[in-house]
């Protein structure tokens, strides 16, 4: 414990008082101290940002539906499309 204390960065933040209580409340639920819980907080969200955007099945039926459409241009504007495509799947 002492080296893990010893390899931290130590920081400070502002949080609005019902944010400070819920995180409170959170970390006594799970026994752990709150500056625990806001670094699992942390490892999760850069753990989640990590990872690639993985677009759904549908834009990619969408994007071979493009071959059927009205649009005579597809070949010489596909990556425009696909941009479209992913950027209204992902919103």
């Amino acid at each position: 414990m002492l080296l893990e204390v010893m390899l931290l960065q130590r920081t400070q933040i502002y949080l609005h008082p019902e944010q400070h209580r819920a995180l409170l409340r959170e970390a006594s639920k799970k026994g752990i101290s709150l500056a625990k819980l806001i670094r699992e907080i942390i490892a999760k969200h850069l753990e989640e940002q990590a990872r690639p955007v993985t677009a759904a099945k549908e834009t990619f039926l969408r994007i071979v539906g493009m071959g059927a459409s009205d649009k005579t241009d597809v070949s010489a504007q596909h990556d425009h499309y696909l941009a479209e495509a992913l950027k209204s799947d992902n919103g």
